[in-house]
């Protein structure tokens, strides 16, 4: 009886061990079907004329897509909450548009932490376009953490670059 217990307790160690081992692709960021039930809009065009990444801006001036956080914060920095607050008037204008939220944090401190930390960042930009008017359906975050750097490097310029949220249009 006891060989069956231990047959038994070393397959459920390598099944364990072989799911641990697969890698779980990360989204696609030119996937406009991501957050769309029917899959329809595979093009990156919605009839509209916009394709992936392109928006109309109603304000003068360049809008950026990435928003950049003080170390280990997740407050909006007051040179990046008027942007922010103008894709939330964008978004609220325009109800087909969509947006993921990329959270992202520099290398230091662990994977776990860096993981919490960009969603906190993400969350911080989701609230601020929700108050200017963007709906939730409009809105999905995802957390990279530190696994998709923007710059590498272990100095203050490359860990600065990797603190950020981008604001990727879906549609």
């Amino acid at each position: 009886m006891s060989q069956y217990k231990l047959i038994a307790l070393l397959l459920s160690f390598a099944l364990l061990g072989a799911c641990a081992s697969q890698d779980i692709p990360d989204p696609d960021p030119m996937d406009s079907t991501v957050g769309s039930e029917d899959g329809a809009n595979t093009d990156g065009m919605d009839g509209s004329g916009l394709g992936d990444g392109e928006f109309i801006d109603y304000d003068a001036g360049e809008l950026t897509n990435i928003i950049y956080f003080d170390f280990d914060s997740y407050e909006l920095r007051p040179e990046d909450a008027e942007i922010v607050a103008r894709h939330g008037r964008q978004m609220a204008d325009e109800s087909r548009l969509s947006v993921r939220l990329e959270g992202h944090a520099d290398e230091r401190g662990s994977r776990e932490y860096n993981i919490g930390l960009g969603e906190r960042r993400a969350q911080a930009v989701r609230r601020v376009l929700l108050i200017q008017g963007a709906s939730a359906s409009q809105i999905s975050t995802v957390s990279f953490g530190e696994e998709r750097p923007a710059a590498f490097g272990s100095d203050e310029g490359a860990w600065a670059q990797n603190r950020r949220v981008e604001v990727k249009y879906t549609n």
